[in-house]
């Protein structure tokens, strides 16, 4: 008897095709810009007032997934500290990251300018390759905004990175950031895709050894905690 269709296909083909594209992002930004209540929005559709949420400590780590472009895909969503202090603990997690937001404060002026800082870091850990996101958070604020959306938009352009504004408090814009920045992602297969054909492992390392941040598995899952839960580290 011929061999079916079935039979011809290559189940590794079959896995690639049918297995979620494994993500990790980094939000990034000064403190009390919202990261967090943007991830938890994003997330678990909820928002914590200002009074209640409390600072993240080193880094959060969440998991979603969602469906991008007919593709799906699983996030690895790596939630950091925006303290000073901090700053040589997170470090280490800029590495493997395959996208990245930067978050300030639409009614904080100081955060904006505190992005040129970021993007030096940026440089610094990630390759030019890694899309970015350029995210004017709390736009619910309008009254007390400082940062206009031209100059927002206009920096986001020089920068070559993508732009939106939102709200953690409202959910405005708080999907498409996520939506936009993984479209662009997917659109760079390198970033993404296995290194052969004949397998549907590929490992993205940026400086990171086994086990460590920075390796990831494209093949398997890459938390270590259930679909949905969150460690802070």
């Amino acid at each position: 008897m011929p061999p079916t269709d079935l039979m011809k296909r290559s189940p590794n083909t079959a896995t690639t095709t049918n297995s979620p594209v494994n993500v990790k992002l980094l939000l990034i930004g000064n403190a009390s810009v919202g990261k967090s209540s943007l991830l938890l929005r994003f997330s678990d559709e909820q928002w914590l007032p200002e009074d209640e949420a409390t600072a993240t400590i080193g880094v959060d780590f969440r998991v979603h997934k969602m469906e991008v472009n007919g593709r799906k895909v699983k996030l690895s969503i790596w939630d950091t500290a925006g303290q000073e202090r901090f700053r040589t603990i997170t470090s280490s997690y800029y590495r493997g990251a395959q996208g990245i937001i930067l978050v300030y404060d639409v009614a904080n002026r100081e955060t904006f300018e505190a992005l040129p800082k970021w993007f030096s870091e940026i440089d610094t850990y990630v390759s030019t390759t890694v899309p970015k996101i350029i995210v004017g958070n709390k736009v619910d604020k309008e009254n007390s905004r400082q940062v206009p959306t031209t100059e927002g938009s206009a920096f986001a352009s020089r920068q070559d990175a993508l732009f939106v504004e939102a709200s953690a408090k409202t959910a405005i814009g708080v999907r498409e950031v996520f939506e936009e920045l993984v479209g662009r992602i997917l659109e760079t297969p390198e970033l993404w895709a296995p290194i052969s054909p004949d397998t549907n492992v590929a490992l993205v390392k940026r400086g990171g050894g086994n086990g460590m941040p920075g390796t990831i598995d494209l093949g398997r899952d890459t938390a270590a905690v259930d679909d949905g839960g969150s460690c802070s580290c």
